[in-house]
């Protein structure tokens, strides 16, 4: 019996995991080629949806702002939870990317660490952590440095400023490699609450640089091309052409509170439309009218709205 539970076990563990609502089938945007007897021959990416749906999720990854311009000083820390929801262009047919039926939003559950530093500079600020896509297997890592050009005369009517730098790369993704890359300019106000709480709202805005690039992508997984007969499955990957960085403008605005070593800051975002194109291949003719792989595609994803909470303890 106890033989049995044991195989059991293992059977459970080493069955494969089901996909989530959320996770990415990129070969769906793909024009299959078929032959006359009704078999695919091969299949061929969409550029432009490639770099629309990039776009999008690169958003929704995208390092959070969720401090104001004032480090933690050099002997500070935070540790933090973060929670966000951004809205994605559901309608867009580039979304029949993912597992199911593509939502209003996705959300996100983000674990961050950050510390204040004295060392490269004066007013520095280092950040880790990791967010989540709900109903997932996607993952994402965080990091960035702060610099505080300005800061504390909190007595005088002047604001601090802060630049800061960040990237996100996704993880635990087999089909998509996507790097998010950041550079925020902040500006806060730190207001005193009773003489226990502190108040800091914020606004900012900043630029992102989106990076997308393509792992081999099989639109057969169910045949397993090393078997005898199927050596011609094969023709049946492909990978989607490197295409130029996507560019997207983003604007902030929030507020922290905090009482003692609890804080908690609520901030919204506002992303701009998408504009960018990609002019590696030379292309002139534009994707929106041709599919091929050789068209040049512009990225018109559509604006998109982040709502974020972060809860967490400073020290």
């Amino acid at each position: 019996m106890r033989r049995g539970f044991a195989l059991a076990i293992v059977a459970a563990l080493a069955a494969p995991a089901a996909a989530d609502q959320n996770d990415l089938v990129l070969s769906r945007l793909a024009d299959r080629v078929m032959d006359s007897t009704g078999m695919q021959t091969s299949a061929v990416g969409e550029p432009l949806a490639f770099r629309e749906l990039s776009s999008q999720l690169g958003v929704v990854l995208a390092p959070h702002l969720l401090t104001p311009a004032d480090t933690l000083g050099f002997s500070g820390f935070q540790f933090a939870v973060d929670y966000s929801m951004t809205t994605i262009d559901s309608s867009a047919g580039y979304w029949r990317a993912l597992e199911r039926q593509a939502p209003t939003s996705l959300r996100t559950v983000g674990f961050f660490a950050r510390k204040g530093l004295w060392f490269p500079l004066p007013s520095f600020e280092v950040g880790a952590g990791a967010i989540h896509v709900a109903d997932s297997h996607l993952w994402a890592g965080n990091l960035y440095a702060k610099f505080a050009l300005h800061e504390g005369y909190h007595d005088l009517p002047i604001p601090s400023l802060a630049v800061r730098g960040a990237v996100s790369r996704i993880m635990s993704q087999q089909e998509l490699d996507l790097t998010v890359a950041s550079v925020d300019v902040l500006i806060s106000k730190h207001f005193g609450v009773g003489g226990t709480w502190r108040f800091d709202p914020f606004v900012g805005g900043n630029i992102l640089m989106i990076v997308p690039r393509s792992e081999v992508i099989d639109t057969t997984p169910n045949v397993d091309a090393s078997m005898p007969g199927n050596q011609a499955d094969t023709f049946n990957n492909f990978v989607f052409k490197d295409q130029d960085n996507i560019y997207r403008n983003r604007a902030v605005v929030g507020a922290k509170l905090q009482y003692y070593v609890f804080q908690i800051t609520l901030e919204a975002v506002f992303a701009f439309a998408g504009t960018s194109a990609d002019t590696q291949s030379g292309a002139t003719t534009d994707c929106s009218a041709a599919k091929t792989s050789g068209c040049k595609p512009t990225d018109d994803a559509a604006a998109q709205r982040t709502l974020a909470l972060s809860a967490g303890f400073d020290f």
